[in-house]
């Protein structure tokens, strides 16, 4: 038996399970939501301080590509629900087993679910005193960072978010390939490392770095070392504001992930595999055998 499912065999599978998926009992889902958001903030903010006193983009960026993966491992290997992996159950809709009704409800309550749980720890982690790290200067790089998603234009940041979900949803996909936990690790880890580097944006990511980011804001110690360190202005900080967030990049970011991860990813592929599937498994026991352990791991849920 293969150490892991080829593309075609995974894509069959994920597309069987879409059903069951977004028909789950909906407080189940948004718990699953809420400890997905926490995950990926968690990962977000180890990143934050590992990058915030390097002042080499390229370094900066490498160093924060190292850390901030360890949110996605979380989240597929404890089953969690997360938006931008879960834009992929929308390849469902050409099942034409559920209304799409369905899959708009499952996929607002896991969004819902992911700003709660990523909301939920940037409050704890203010509240820590993490900020105060070196001297302020990490309140000061935490205010700079969402004031450099909040200040980009509607358009970049729609491709951004394309751009972003592509690697996330081949991340996701590729963990589900793998049958044993070091293969779902290793093949999600580099795919998430390349996107953090290229600096692309991630809707539920940004539900911790912009937030964290206006609540830093209130401090006016980090706000003096922001505009001390990096030469901000009070007109250049008020990019930094709830429409900034909202309207100038949480929107247009999540209509970038759900052209990546559904129409230039998911749904391409299972236009390409799934009407094959059937004809060029050599071995149907072996494929069922597959489904048996993909069924019973059920380690990627997001």
């Amino acid at each position: 038996m293969a150490s892991f499912l080829k593309p075609n065999e995974c894509v069959e599978i994920y597309t069987e399970g879409i059903s069951s998926k977004i028909n789950g009992s909906p407080i189940s889902i948004f718990v699953k939501a809420i400890f997905a958001g926490a995950m990926t903030a968690i990962g977000a903010s180890a990143s934050s301080v590992a990058a915030h006193a390097i002042s080499n983009v390229g370094i900066a960026r490498t160093v924060a590509g190292c850390v901030f993966p360890v949110g996605l491992m979380m989240v597929i290997l404890m089953g969690a629900e997360l938006f931008t992996g879960d834009c992929m159950v929308l390849t469902g809709l050409f099942t034409g087993k559920d209304k799409i009704t369905k899959y708009i409800k499952f996929l607002a309550l896991v969004f819902l679910g992911n700003f709660l749980g990523a909301f939920i720890f940037t409050g704890l982690l203010f509240t820590s005193g993490q900020f105060d790290y070196s001297n302020g200067l990490l309140g000061a790089y935490t205010i700079s960072v969402a004031l450099k998603k909040t200040s980009i234009s509607f358009t970049r940041a729609i491709a951004s978010g394309t751009l972003c979900n592509i690697l996330v949803c081949a991340a996701v996909l590729m963990a589900m390939c793998a049958k044993d936990i070091s293969g779902k690790l290793l093949s999600s880890f580099f795919v998430i490392f390349a996107f953090v580097i290229s600096g692309f944006e991630h809707c539920v990511a940004n539900m911790y770095y912009i937030p964290a980011g206006l609540i830093a804001k209130l401090n006016p110690n980090y706000v003096a070392k922001a505009k001390a360190t990096y030469g901000y202005t009070d007109q250049d900080l008020a990019a930094l504001s709830i429409k900034g967030f909202l309207v100038d990049n949480l929107i247009p970011v999540t209509i970038g992930n759900i052209i990546g991860g559904a129409v230039l990813f998911m749904i391409p592929l299972y236009l390409i595999y799934v009407h094959k599937f059937e004809t060029t498994k050599s071995n149907p026991q072996e494929v069922k055998n597959d489904k048996l352990i993909f069924n019973r791991a059920r380690s990627v849920r997001s």
